[in-house]
C-alpha cells in the first residue's frame, strides 16, 4: 500500500492540474539570424506634427536600456522595426459647472511590424498597440498639459514595442479594431487648454 501512495499522488496531481487548462500560444521570438536591429523613422498618419520624432527617440532609448539587441543603422542591421502612428484621439471627459473641461483622455495607437532584411519579408505584425492616459486639466492642482500626457504615453508605447520585439507574440496585445471604433468619439471635438471652448454636451458618453 505504501508503494502505491507516490503513484496515486502523481495521478491526483495530474488530474488536478488538468482542470486548469488555458491556451498558451508558442512565443514567436526573433530567429537566430536576427542579432542587430534598426529603427526606421516612424510614419505619422495623424494631423499632429512631430509625434514620430518623439516616439522614435523614446523607443531607441528603451532598446538601449534593454540591451539585448544593439540598435544600428538599417544597412548594418539584420531586422528592421517599423512603426506607424495611426490615431491620436484627445477627448474632454469631465466638465465643471461652466462646461469647462476638467479632465481629458488621450489615446495614441500605433501599428508595429518587423522586417527580416535577409529575406526582405515581414516576420510579424502587431496592429493597434495603444497608449492611453486620463489626466486632470493643467489648470487644476496636479494637472497635466497635453504635452506632458504625451510624454507618459511615449514611455508606455516604447516599453510595449520593445517587449513585443524581444519577447515575441503574446507579450503585448493590440486593441481590436471594433473596440477602437466603438470607443472613439464620433462627434466630440478635440479640445486643448489653449483653445476657446464651444458649448458641448457635459456628458458626451
Amino acid at each position: 500500500m505504501k508503494k502505491l501512495l507516490p503513484v496515486l499522488a502523481v495521478i491526483l496531481a495530474g488530474c488536478a492540474g488538468g482542470q486548469d487548462v488555458s491556451y498558451r500560444p508558442t512565443p514567436q521570438i526573433l530567429p537566430q539570424n536576427i542579432q542587430r536591429i534598426a529603427l526606421r523613422q516612424p510614419i505619422n498618419k495623424t494631423q499632429q506634427f512631430g509625434l514620430e520624432d518623439k516616439l522614435l527617440l523614446r523607443v531607441r532609448d528603451e532598446f538601449l536600456r534593454d540591451g539585448r539587441y544593439p540598435v544600428l543603422p538599417e544597412a548594418s542591421a539584420d531586422g528592421v522595426v517599423l512603426i506607424t502612428i495611426t490615431r491620436y484621439i484627445l477627448s474632454p471627459i469631465q466638465f465643471d459647472t461652466n462646461l469647462i473641461p476638467t479632465a481629458y483622455k488621450l489615446r495614441v495607437l500605433v501599428d508595429l511590424s518587423f522586417i527580416d532584411r535577409s529575406k526582405n519579408t515581414a516576420l510579424w505584425e502587431e496592429p493597434n498597440l495603444e497608449g492611453v492616459l486620463t489626466y486632470p486639466a493643467a489648470t487644476l492642482p496636479g494637472g497635466r498639459t497635453e504635452e506632458q500626457a504625451r510624454e507618459l504615453i511615449w514611455d508606455t508605447l516604447a516599453r510595449d514595442i520593445v517587449r513585443r520585439v524581444v519577447q515575441g507574440f503574446g507579450s503585448v496585445t493590440g486593441q481590436s479594431l471594433r473596440r477602437i471604433q466603438s470607443d472613439a468619439p464620433s462627434t466630440a471635438p478635440i479640445v486643448r487648454p489653449d483653445q476657446k471652448l464651444r458649448p458641448v454636451n457635459p456628458n458626451p458618453y
